[in-house]
């Protein structure tokens, strides 16, 4: 059975999908980028910013789904620039102090908005 996570805590959906979906005790996470859920504005400049953005919005959504970030066991990191991976590595490497999950950081031509960071995440209970 699955389970749509939703909260205003993080950035609404911009297209046909949810926030995340909880099936058997798996959470699936959907690409968060940097919107800003109190002002449904992007947050722009700085790499660093936009990530603790990207990292907040998945935050609240693992807490509307009653986990946090030591359930999750994978993240895709999409980046437009990999001369920004070591300041995005910094930003999230702060919210996954021991046993960081599996994941990979890919760079890519553009992503939605014309961000600079998108992340995903696979979580269990």
């Amino acid at each position: 059975m699955k389970e749509i996570i939703k909260t205003p805590n993080a950035a609404q959906p911009v297209g046909p999908y949810n926030q995340a979906v909880k099936v058997n005790g798996t959470l699936y996470v959907s690409g968060q980028i940097p919107i800003n859920p109190e002002t449904g504005e992007l947050v722009k400049g700085d790499v660093q910013d936009q990530a603790r953005m990207v990292m907040q919005n998945m935050g609240a959504i693992l807490d509307a789904a009653g986990m946090n970030f030591t359930n999750v066991i994978k993240c895709s990191i999409f980046i437009t620039d990999m001369n920004d991976f070591p300041k995005i590595n910094e930003v999230y490497a702060g919210y996954f102090k021991e046993d960081p999950p599996a994941r990979e950081t890919i760079q890519v031509g553009a992503l939605h908005k014309f961000v600079d960071v998108e992340i995903s995440c696979v979580a269990v209970e």
